[in-house]
């Protein structure tokens, strides 16, 4: 969802995104499709990769966090691994490893 007081992503912010977009869920792991969190509102850069659920699930990021606090998470730890495994992949989102 796009707040209205967000400016618009950039070209380069947008293609950054969909490479976060298909990194996988770095909170539990669930492949597919995953949804970009930002950790500070209009930082594109430091996206995390999350899927809906550990994203805005009841249990997830924005909700009460028991999902990352179960794991042992922060959005630093997560950011990190959304990192780690974009540097693993092509530019069009196929695994290197």
């Amino acid at each position: 969802m796009h707040s209205p007081n967000k400016r618009p992503m950039t070209r380069a912010e947008r293609a950054h995104v969909e490479r976060v977009k298909a990194a996988g869920c770095v909170c539990c792991d669930a492949q597919g499709i995953t949804e970009a969190h930002e950790i500070e509102q209009g930082s594109w850069f430091t996206a995390v990769s999350l899927c809906p659920d550990c994203h805005r699930g009841p249990n997830g990021l924005h909700g009460t966090k028991t999902y990352m606090r179960v794991r042992k998470l922060t959005e630093l730890a997560m950011l990190n691994e959304t990192l780690r495994r974009l540097s693993c992949m092509s530019q069009d989102g196929r695994s290197l490893l």
